[in-house]
């Protein structure tokens, strides 16, 4: 009996960890993807090993509250499988209807509906989650807004991300052994840059790991369950075969619905938002990597937008003396090129610009953040009501 709820505990863990690796491969990827900078399937081997490492070590954290924390006492092997199965579910309703589920959300709901119905919940741990995801966004917008603001502005000036045609490095063969060289039309800004937003998009792979592996892990590590390591490699490789599969899509399409930004842009929202998923994963918090990544986004719209105006004047939104461009970060021409300094009006580019994210997108988002949990955390309340042996 027991190894029968363990197979259908790892094969539910293998779908929930397949559509994590469909989605979050194409949110450190695809920018990258679509500036032509890596391939693929390079941006899927190189997502799986991050995401190792990120659940291997920081994840850790993660699952100790998952499987430890948020309850008081361990979760067992068989309400870890129903708990699976709900954050399965979800995925899969979200994938029908087309919106967008933070997994770490969901399977907080979960287990806190397991709480809920076996009067074990931790009541100090779960309103110290819910402060966290409160205060995330807003987190994120904050730092968003002074980079749109005073940061972006003048790197965006010094720096122009392109790739040139053929290959970055060849391979110098005319002496004994081979070595790497540059190639035909490879420049040093080039390589450097590059080598940028491939770090950047690794350190996205590796908080991805840290905030997402535990929610496919976390529920096979129990009595009669899986060791953690082992959970963890399964969960790895399950996101990894979403990377290679379903991801390459998102990679293609991740920014048409929800933002239309920059490369450079986006490796600020990137850097940004992996740094609050990985530092909130360390001390235990599961996050969705989606709502840094959001909110930081529209922060960096706002702050660019109302440079032309006071601070103050942005904060309280007295803004009839100037026109305020929402899109002003996606002004084409712009690269390399000085914005109007802070209170005096923007150029021509910056007044067509297009715009920076879709409203309706974002409040899908939002919406998201608070039906996701809540849903889950009433289904499960009702499942382990009425199968009260399941726990």
């Amino acid at each position: 009996m027991v190894e029968t709820l363990l197979a259908i505990g790892i094969v539910a863990s293998i779908f929930v960890g397949f559509n994590i690796g469909g989605s979050s491969t194409g949110i450190a990827w695809g920018p990258p993807v679509g500036a032509g900078i890596v391939t693929k399937t390079t941006a899927a081997a190189l997502m799986t090993f991050f995401v190792f490492l990120g659940g291997i070590t920081v994840g850790r954290n993660v699952m100790d509250t998952l499987s430890e924390g948020i309850i008081t006492i361990d979760l067992t092997l068989s309400a870890g499988v129903a708990v699976l199965f709900f954050i399965g579910f979800g995925i899969l309703i979200a994938n029908i209807f087309g919106v967008p589920v933070p997994t770490s959300m969901t399977t907080v709901g979960a287990i806190a509906g397991l709480g809920l119905a076996t009067d074990t919940l931790n009541y100090e741990t779960i309103a110290e989650i819910i402060s966290w995801w409160i205060v995330t966004p807003i987190i994120g917008f904050w730092i968003g807004g002074v980079i749109g603001r005073y940061i972006y502005p003048e790197v965006n000036r010094r720096v122009e991300i392109k790739k040139s045609d053929g290959p970055l490095l060849t391979l110098d063969r005319r002496g004994t052994l081979p070595k790497p060289t540059f190639g035909p039309n490879t420049t040093w800004t080039e390589l450097t840059t590059t080598g940028v937003v491939l770090i950047t998009a690794c350190y996205m792979a590796f908080s991805a790991g840290a905030s997402n592996v535990p929610n496919a892990a976390a529920p096979l590590v129990g009595a009669g369950g899986l060791p953690e390591d082992r959970a963890i490699i399964i969960a790895t490789l399950a996101i990894g075969l979403g990377g290679f599969t379903i991801a390459r899509r998102t990679m293609e399409s991740v920014g048409g619905e929800l933002s239309d930004i920059p490369l450079l842009a986006a490796l600020f929202v990137m850097l940004t938002a992996s740094t609050i998923t990985t530092l909130l994963s360390w001390i235990g918090i599961p996050i969705s990597l989606v709502m840094a990544t959001v909110m930081t986004i529209v922060g960096i719209g706002w702050g660019r937008a109302t440079r032309p105006i006071g601070f103050r004047d942005a904060v309280s939104r007295e803004t009839e003396d100037h026109e305020i461009i929402p899109g002003a970060i996606t002004a084409d021409n712009m690269e390399g090129k000085p914005a109007a300094p802070i209170g005096e009006e923007e150029p021509k580019e910056v007044l067509n610009a297009g715009d920076l994210f879709n409203p309706r997108a974002i409040m899908k988002y939002v919406s998201m953040w608070i039906i996701g949990p809540s849903v889950s955390t009433l289904l499960a309340y009702g499942f382990f009501i009425l199968l009260p042996g399941v726990a």
